[in-house]
């Protein structure tokens, strides 16, 4: 750092684009979270046509997929040691990372199909069905995010951490969009079961989502 009587420079270290990092990783969720929540404001409130709606929650599905990626990029190893005997077992960190990648892959494919899909099998086949699975699959992600903070932290009770508000949010939200995917259900005239839990518990878990990522977001630190 040099500094003189009227200007001080600040030296920020900056990460190659390429690299993994938490930030990125709470950014692309941001993102794309804030793109299903207003997609979903666009159905609800009739902003916009359908299309629009559909064409945002393409685009946020990207987001989340390269976030999931990074996710599982940052989770270190598959498996760790057990703690008595011999052997291996799963890390929870690593579970909740892959999952919930394999989850935002199945909304890629929801949210493509949604764009031209055009008949009630093509709704229930290649729209409702991986929607529904990409929700079940973030829930499970989710009960092992919280086997991984009890495996880290020692307890499952630590409202004083960030990391510990962001579990129970990231929690919230994967149980609004499983409760949303059961709105999404197609009927056989091919209307959903309820357009409005559906475009309500995207919106509200697109909400959770945005802030669960939002808390951890690593703050720029810059050496003087």
């Amino acid at each position: 750092m040099t500094t003189t009587s009227s200007t001080r420079r600040v030296r920020v270290r900056r990460t190659p684009a390429l690299v993994a990092t938490l930030a990125k990783q709470s950014w692309l969720f941001m993102i794309g979270s804030a793109l299903f929540a207003a997609g979903m404001a666009v159905s609800i409130w009739g902003l916009a046509d359908i299309r629009v709606a559909n064409i945002l929650c393409f685009v946020g599905a990207w987001f989340f997929t390269a976030a999931g990626l990074i996710q599982v990029a940052l989770s270190g190893a598959a498996t760790t040691p057990l703690e008595s005997g011999s052997g291996v077992m799963a890390r929870p960190a690593w579970l909740a990372a892959v999952i919930q990648s394999f989850g935002t892959l199945m909304f890629n494919v929801s949210t493509s199909a949604a764009l031209t899909a055009k008949t009630v099998g093509t709704e229930e086949k290649l729209v409702w069905t991986p929607d529904a699975g990409g929700s079940v699959a973030f829930l499970v992600s989710a009960v092992f995010v919280f086997a991984a903070y009890r495996q880290d932290r020692g307890t499952l009770w630590d409202p004083r951490q960030p990391a510990w508000w962001s579990a129970q949010l990231n929690m919230a939200g994967c149980l609004a969009f499983g409760v949303s995917a059961v709105g999404a259900f197609v009927l056989t005239d091919g209307s959903p079961l309820s357009s409005s839990v559906a475009n309500w518990g995207t919106f509200i878990g697109a909400i959770c989502f945005f802030v669960a990522s939002a808390i951890v977001l690593p703050r720029q630190q810059a050496s003087t």
